[in-house]
């Protein structure tokens, strides 16, 4: 069964012209949830100067990093095509709970399995997503 943890990360609200030109920091996953919102997980402290910026540590997320036959279980449950280029970032319904699926391509886990998406979902939603998903 699929373990859905808290992602803890940064949130960042700004004009869509100050994120575009923010410079984030490498080693972060930076997610584009709308044209003025961005969820950062990792990398060192955030900075990112403009007018109206709100910074805030953002907790109300949790995911789960996939295999590929995670991921392969996880597309059967969603009826939007999965994005073909690799990384990219989509958002809709998975197994009919709003989700985000960041889609990175073969990367080596902690555990030594390869980790190729992350799977997120506001917090709240977690419980009902990993119950469709099992």
């Amino acid at each position: 069964m699929l373990a859905l943890e808290t992602v803890a990360g940064t949130r960042v609200i700004a004009s869509p012209a100050t994120l575009d030109a923010a410079a984030w920091p490498s080693s972060a996953i930076v997610l584009r949830f709308a044209p003025d919102d961005v969820f950062i997980i990792g990398g060192e402290s955030i900075s990112v100067s403009g007018e109206s910026v709100i910074v805030a540590a953002e907790a109300g997320f949790s995911g789960a990093w996939l295999t590929a036959d995670e991921l392969a279980h996880v597309a059967a449950h969603i009826d939007w095509p999965l994005p073909t280029e690799r990384p990219a970032f989509a958002q809709g319904f998975v197994a009919s709970v709003p989700a985000k699926l960041y889609l990175t391509g073969t990367a080596s886990g902690s555990d030594g399995g390869d980790r190729v998406a992350l799977l997120l979902t506001n917090s709240p939603y977690a419980h009902e997503l990993q119950e469709r998903l099992s």
